[in-house]
């Protein structure tokens, strides 16, 4: 909250919460038909009290006789019952009733004697309450003018008297004036409130969606470095397996089953600490995987039994992104040499870190043009690595033969 100087108006950086309802408004919200109800039987009293006083105000005046009252008590309590009545649907159809009341009012100039009522007070309030401001604004316009037009012509071809007219005006004027105000400030507390529940519900649905996204994402995270750890190591592993059991000298074959041993406890780490942010929720995500496993990967396609020729030029001052996706890149185009190449004997990397960005190649020399069959989930990774961070990625047959991986990532400052 940012406050004024002393004296003065404070402004708020957020819209000030409504005060809550007390127990008569709390009441009547939950009982509307009730609220209804009372409201048009407390109108109906005030209306019919000054017709059930008409002849006796009347004949002190001179201004009726008993015949005339005849005619005239029937039509006058028949309208004022039918305006009370009307205001029971005042919530669903405002306008319909502001009408009837603006007819109400109309005949009520055919009285002898001045007569008035609250019925157009009400339903204009209720026109600015459940239509708005704009509403109410041309409803109070449109029915005042009806109102001018038949007194004026009434009183001109003198049928009515003036002060009848003139009473009649101003009387109903003011309870439109009253109504509307007091209409327009509770319509607009009205709007208000369900503007901020609207507001609410929808940050909590944004919320909701947010998280979902965010666990989403986290779990293709996840998944893309148990598939990277998984499908190498294993990989590694059953080369240097097949290499062990062909071979039938012990001496020789001691190195590979070592490079096996290592190769498991590297990938029983690494998956010890992916699961590990699963459990740990204060943990950064995949924090403990960010490093560069380039040479390890190296070490484990020549332990296998590949001629592996690592190039590197430049300076690797690239963020940790950009080298956590070099690394899984040379993985996954290693291990799909292991696993797919056909009489492959020679892996050729080369990383190249160049002003602009990075460059890797993974390129064999086996008899097979065709990659991973289906595309598998270690490509898919790869792209997903490489888009994260603004690069591009290609695969295919290489040149004279083999197949090659080539991506190319933009070197970005870390934020």
């Amino acid at each position: 909250m940012i406050t004024g100087s002393r004296g003065g108006a404070s402004l708020e950086a957020e819209p000030r919460l409504p005060r809550p309802p007390g127990v008569l408004r709390r009441f009547w919200a939950r009982h509307p038909v009730l609220a209804d109800i009372t409201i048009a039987g407390f109108c109906l009293l005030l209306s019919v009290a000054p017709v059930i006083a008409l002849p006796n105000r009347a004949s002190e005046d001179g201004r009726l006789d008993p015949e005339t009252w005849d005619r005239v008590w029937p039509v006058l309590a028949s309208v004022v019952v039918l305006g009370c009545f009307a205001l029971l649907a005042r919530r669903r159809n405002p306008v319909a009733v502001f009408t009837i009341t603006v007819v109400v009012a109309a005949v009520y100039l055919f009285s002898p004697v001045a007569l008035g009522g609250p019925l157009v007070g009400i339903a204009t309030y209720a026109v600015a309450v459940y239509r708005g401001n704009r509403t109410c604004l041309i409803a109070v316009g449109a029915g005042f003018s009806f109102l001018l037009v038949v007194a004026g012509a009434l009183g001109v071809s003198g049928v009515i008297a003036a002060d009848i007219a003139w009473n009649v005006l101003i009387s109903e004027a003011l309870m439109m004036v009253i109504g509307g105000l007091i209409g327009a400030n509770v319509g607009g507390r009205k709007r208000y409130v369900e503007a901020l529940i609207a507001h609410s519900r929808r940050l909590v649905v944004e919320r909701d969606q947010q998280t979902q996204l965010a666990a989403s994402a986290e779990r293709e995270r996840i998944a893309r470095e148990l598939h990277d750890i998984v499908a190498h190591s294993l990989t590694v592993m059953v080369a240097l397996a097949e290499g062990v059991a062909a071979s039938k000298d012990a001496a020789h074959s001691r190195p590979g089953a070592e490079a096996i041993a290592v190769t498991g406890r590297e990938a029983l780490r690494d998956m010890r600490a992916t699961l590990g942010v699963l459990r740990d929720t204060d943990a950064a995500p995949l924090a403990p995987l960010a490093r560069d496993t380039t040479d390890e990967t190296v070490a484990s396609a020549r332990a296998a039994g590949y001629e592996t020729r690592l190039t590197v030029t430049g300076e690797p001052d690239v963020p940790s992104a950009t080298r956590l996706a070099v690394s899984r890149i040379v993985q996954e185009g290693v291990t799909n040499v292991l696993r797919h190449a056909r009489a492959a004997a020679r892996i050729d990397v080369e990383i190249r870190y160049a002003e602009d960005g990075v460059s890797v190649s993974i390129v064999d020399d086996g008899r097979t043009a065709e990659g991973p069959s289906g595309g598998g989930f270690g490509l898919r990774g790869v792209r997903e690595r490489v888009e994260l961070v603004g690069g591009t990625v290609t695969a295919g047959p290489g040149e004279p033969r083999g197949w090659a991986v080539r991506a190319w990532l933009p070197r970005k400052e870390e934020e």
